[in-house]
């Protein structure tokens, strides 16, 4: 490391002096300063003793946001970068590097609700069916460790909904805005008997986003849940639930139109091809979970079916899946016994089956050509240089598909001493992909024109990735405020579906992390540092070639190593200062970075370079504001650094600065009204900036100054 590495002119201590004023002197603690988390062991437990990186978005910051999108919540938070192209329920998520290469959607990450998988076999999730008026808060578990992750080496995010035992909480909202932004949600819950709870929740979201072209969303969404107490103590919570969501996904900007952006605030009429991306899905979800304690034991299981079908346009082609059925069980149970100490056994089964039968790909119908004369003996061909309508055309490709997976995990939770924690446990999951295609035509991407198969091609693919994702953490308390922890574990990631179709030698990643940090918890401030250096072998790597295509494969060795911070300090009664920070340091240790030319493929190694789209420097200030009266207030600003656009590290985009949001407030008695405006300055400036092996960027432009107005009537 250099002398100028933030890793080592950023001691522990001058961090703790800037929020504490002091030393490692002990104060005194009342026992609800912690927040409890399940995410990282499967075990309730204070943040404080968690053997791992792990932040938590409580109740009452959700309810400082209008919650149109999950990254209401969780932007801001330290090593974790997230933001909407479209500002309805799509995110792009990265935690500490994964997750970058995903064009839509997120990758390399889990996500979980109430204990059960959003996230397929092959680590893509889905945020379409979260009703995010329905959180009561979100635990993000950082890089691997965690007992729920199968196959994701990004972390965990755990999203947990309102219980429907929780009492109080029946209500009714309504909120409007600029750019055609609405927001209805009711929720009702009562008891049928002593034994028997009912509860009935339901949203719509919708906005136009008129400030560009194609970039509307609306969400509908109902849920029932019923909660039985048996007289044995044990609990039965199910939970049915329909959502359909439709999402438009507008087109990238080039350079120059990205500058007229700038200056007017609007996209319109870009050069981009494919100006009719989005998903349009509809999902059935069911799930149902067991908990029972018979002495020392407790169980629970938990079965989960879900069925969605989509409509998906996106680059080059149409996606039509008719349905796919998801079936799951995870199989837990925690027992306490004396092994060193007071301790701990949680393990359990996990199986899981996706299947789709008949999926079909289509060409564009309506689309706008010129006469393409490519070089060579090539024929001419009319080159598509715009769609008019997402209407399928000619029949491209059907598909069939199996993803399985089967996993067991145990970890050991011991306490030796009062002070000590010491985790280790593992996962072993098997992951099978089981895909049957046959292809009539492609797009291809030298003449930007569809070509069709003389005799259709049958391929079938079946391959099968084994992940060993063992752990130990060890955490000590220095006193009843600081704790020290370190960790090392392991995870794997595989490649999605389409990946693998796209280049079948692609291997599964194996990320190994290293890291120790400092927390503190009193009455009237709280800290968590961390630092931590991660390798990731054979790590799958966005290949970006000319006209916007993506390709992928396995660099040799990728190094992450990185710092993160984060605090609170009370400045009075009722005033809270917030402070965020993130220091990440990626580059490729080992990668021969295949680009196209033509026909041909030519290595160029890009070993020593930085992994491009992570900023080196991310932090976030918040004030929170909360009076006796009614009162509250919130104000959050947030700043992603430059970064490199592509693995050539040829330019950087200067990223953004002090990106504001306001909420005020003001409840009294059942009633509660919120005004919240996002990008408060009116910025004009890019959630991404892409630039492919040829030199031509891509922009995907940040939403304007929007506000909203919510009223919320609370009733027993």
């Amino acid at each position: 490391m250099s002398k100028n590495n933030p890793l080592i002119v950023f001691p522990l201590t001058s961090a703790l002096t800037l929020f504490t004023g002091q030393a490692f002197a002990a104060d005194t603690v009342d026992q609800d300063v912690d927040t409890i988390s399940v995410t990282a062991s499967r075990i309730e437990r204070a943040t404080k003793d968690v053997t791992a990186s792990i932040s938590v978005i409580d109740e009452k910051r959700i309810g400082a946001e209008k919650m149109s999108n999950i990254k209401d919540a969780i932007k801001g938070t330290p090593g974790v970068l997230i933001d909407s192209k479209n500002g309805g329920y799509d995110s792009r998520l990265i935690i500490r590097g994964a997750g970058q290469k995903a064009n839509y959607g997120v990758r390399e990450i889990m996500v979980i609700r109430d204990g059960v998988p959003m996230t397929d076999p092959d680590s893509f999730s889905r945020f379409d069916f979260i009703d995010t008026q329905d959180i009561e808060r979100v635990e993000i578990t950082k890089g691997p460790g965690s007992l729920y992750g199968s196959g994701s080496s990004g972390g965990t995010i755990h999203i947990i909904s309102k219980s429907v035992f929780d009492p109080g909480n029946n209500r009714i909202k309504a909120g409007i805005g600029q750019e055609g932004q609405n927001n209805l949600h009711f929720r009702y819950g009562t008891d049928i008997n002593d034994s028997n709870v009912l509860l009935i929740t339901g949203s719509h979201r919708a906005a136009d986003n008129d400030w560009r072209e194609w970039n509307n969303f609306d969400t509908q969404q109902l849920s029932v849940k019923h909660g039985l107490m048996l007289d044995n103590g044990a609990t039965l919570e199910t939970e049915l639930s329909y959502s359909q969501a439709d999402l438009q996904l507008p087109g990238s900007m080039t350079e120059s139109e990205f500058e007229t952006f700038r200056v007017t605030g609007e996209q319109r009429n870009t050069s981009s091809q494919w100006q009719h991306s989005g998903r349009y899905s509809t999902i059935w979800f069911f799930n149902t979970r067991y908990e029972q304690e018979i002495g020392d034991l407790v169980l629970k299981p938990r079965f989960y079916f879900n069925n969605w079908d989509h409509f998906h346009p996106v680059t080059g082609k149409i996606n039509d899946n008719p349905g796919t059925n998801v079936f799951g069980t995870d199989l837990e149970f925690a027992y306490k016994h004396q092994l060193w100490g007071e301790s701990t056994l949680v393990g359990g089964l996990t199986a899981r089956l996706d299947k789709t039968d008949d999926s079909k790909q289509y060409e564009y119908a309506d689309v706008t050509t010129v006469l393409y004369d490519p070089p060579g003996p090539a024929p001419a061909v009319n080159q598509i240089v715009r769609t008019n309508s997402d209407r399928p055309g000619a029949l491209l490709a059907t598909e069939d598909a199996a993803n399985t997976l089967f996993g067991v995990f145990f970890q050991e939770s011991m306490k030796p001493t009062e002070q000590w924690t010491i985790d280790a446990g593992f996962r072993f999951d098997r992951m099978n992909f089981n895909i049957d295609s046959t292809e009539y035509g492609e797009y291809d991407w030298g003449t930007g024109s569809y070509e069709t198969f003389a005799t259709p091609v049958v391929t079938h693919t079946d391959t099968t990735f084994d992940l060993f994702s063992p752990k130990l953490g060890a955490s000590y308390a220095l006193n009843n405020v600081y704790s020290l922890y370190g960790m090392v574990a392991q995870s794997g990631q595989v490649p999605s579906e389409a990946e693998i179709q796209s280049n079948p030698s692609l291997d599964a990643a194996t990320a190994r992390n290293i890291e120790i940090g400092l927390k503190a918890r009193a009455r009237e401030w709280n800290l968590d540092l961390s630092l931590y250096r991660t390798t990731v072998s054979d790590e799958i790597v966005s290949v970006l070639q000319p006209s916007n295509q993506s390709e992928f494969q396995n660099a040799g060795e990728t190094l992450k190593k990185g710092f993160e911070m984060s605090g609170r300090l009370a400045l009075g009664k009722h005033l809270w200062l917030g402070a965020n920070y993130a220091y990440s340091d990626y580059t490729f240790s080992d990668f021969q970075e295949l680009v196209r030319t033509g026909p041909t493929l030519n290595a160029i190694d890009r070993s020593g370079n930085q992994i491009p789209y992570v900023p080196n420097h991310q932090y976030s200030l918040s004030l929170d504001y909360n009076h006796p009266s009614g009162f509250r207030a919130r104000v959050q600003a947030d700043t992603w650094g430059s970064y490199y656009m592509d693995n050539a590290n040829t330019e950087k985009y200067d990223g953004y600065d002090f990106l504001t949001s306001l909420m005020l407030g003001y409840t009294k008695g059942p009633h509660a009204i919120s005004f919240n405006v996002d990008n408060l300055f009116d910025k004009r400036y890019a959630t991404e900036v892409k630039k492919d092996t040829s030199g031509d960027k891509s922009y995907s432009a940040g939403a304007p100054r929007t506000a909203m107005l919510t009223y919320t009537y609370t009733f027993e």
